[in-house]
């Protein structure tokens, strides 16, 4: 048990404010701040702060001693790789319009751009590594983000109510083959056109936003939905990923409540900040809304045309104060603990681990029989090994907020 140092990502879309509070920084940060990795990821592996004063990355420590870090399950699935990345994820402004591949296609991708010679860092590069990217977000703060393709028959309801005559054969088309073949060929269609033709076709659909919030007001169905398609152009003008954010779900989630996102999920976080778990991948298809390298041919490789709403998770009990979102993902597993204001019940940490465990609010004593004791603060971590003994948690005058990512044995 010893505790994990996490990793500052300075991506220009972040937050100046949200992790340099978590951390207890100078507000506002000289930089975005958008992503704070806790875990063992190649590009930005986390630091173990020993209690001599060591400070050795955590990947060292995993290929040192995989047996005693990981345990014999991880190292049976995963050999030396912790199989899991935790973040916390704040958005100040909308990410890129993204999905990730599945298992299989990660694993054909990466083994063909290896065959043909593509550098790991290229541009032009789609595949880092072998591995899916399945990920699951939990909410710290309001949290709006666009994910999975809206039901068609409500995508003809928005083409329609926008009332804009440029935009009548792409309504027909998908009207006319309301399933996800019609779908494919309208999204197919949109982020193909010549840059004359987008040029030529947003600003009307932009006309058309502006017009049903001004007559129909602010609570007027699809309101959220043009407001939207209106600040990510005006971000990214003349971009096709405009277009394609047109015909996703807009979904809000409040403090605690969770969204799993499978592979081929077309996805962009809007704003707010969260956990987010995922697989230990960093492999990315580009939809749009970036001026990163954007392969439409194996974005449409990788995309699942499914539609319809989303399922918004709130958790099922797990341990005492301990609320888990489950997944499908055989990765990770991430659980919230929480204590209210004089609630000071210990709860003990028992199964295997790896485990790291992260306090977002208030402050917990972790200790284990064997005499370790580390007092975990808010915007800290700790890392537990496979071998650890039992670990008690006690938590401060509250409120208590953590966090804990785990594989998931359960699937």
């Amino acid at each position: 048990m010893e505790l994990l140092q996490g990793a500052v990502r300075p991506y220009a879309w972040g937050s100046r404010t949200a992790i340099a509070e978590l951390l207890g920084d100078p507000v506002p940060a000289p930089h975005p701040q958008a992503e704070l990795w806790f875990g063992a990821h190649p590009d930005d592996p986390s630091l173990l702060l020993g209690a001599d004063g060591t400070r050795t990355p955590l990947i060292e420590a995993l290929l040192a001693d995989p047996d005693h870090q990981l345990g014999s399950y991880c190292t049976g699935q995963w050999g030396q790789r912790l199989p899991f990345l935790i973040k916390v994820l704040s958005a100040e402004e909308p990410l890129s319009l993204q999905a990730h591949p599945s298992a299989a296609q990660a694993a054909e991708g990466f083994a063909r751009e290896e065959a043909l010679g593509i550098a790991p860092g290229a541009p032009e590069r789609n595949y880092s590594d072998p591995n899916h990217k399945p990920e699951l977000l939990c909410a710290l703060t309001e949290f709006h983000a666009l994910t999975g393709f809206r039901d068609v028959h409500r995508t003809v309801e928005l083409l329609t109510a926008l009332d804009v005559p440029e935009l009548g054969p792409y309504r027909e088309m998908l009207a006319g083959q309301p399933d996800a073949d019609g779908l494919r060929a309208l999204f197919t269609t949109w982020i193909t056109l010549p840059q004359p033709a987008i040029e030529a076709l947003l600003p009307p659909v932009l006309d058309g936003c502006v017009t049903l919030l001004r007559e129909r007001g602010s609570s007027a169905h699809f309101a959220a939905e043009c407001r939207t398609v209106l600040q990510l152009a005006e971000a990214h003008p003349g971009d096709a990923g405009v277009l394609a954010a047109a015909l996703l779900n807009y979904v809000v989630l409040t403090p605690g409540e969770a969204l799993y996102l499978p592979a081929g999920n077309l996805h962009t976080y809007l704003h707010g900040t969260c956990i987010e778990i995922q697989a230990n991948s960093d492999n990315v298809l580009r939809g749009g809304l970036t001026a990163k390298h954007v392969d439409v041919p194996e974005l449409l490789r990788v995309l699942d045309f499914s539609h319809g709403g989303l399922t918004v998770c709130r958790g099922r009990r797990g341990g005492p104060r301990e609320t888990c979102f489950d997944t499908p993902a055989v990765e990770f597993r991430l659980s919230c603990l929480q204590w209210a204001p004089g609630d000071a019940q210990p709860v003990w940490l028992r199964g295997p681990g790896p485990q790291i465990v992260l306090c977002t609010r208030g402050s917990v004593r972790l200790c284990t029989d064997d005499g370790r004791d580390i007092l975990l603060r808010r915007g800290r971590s700790v890392w537990l090994t496979a071998t650890d003994p039992e670990v008690t948690l006690c938590p401060g005058a509250g409120p208590v907020q953590l966090f804990r990512a785990t594989p998931n044995f359960d699937v």
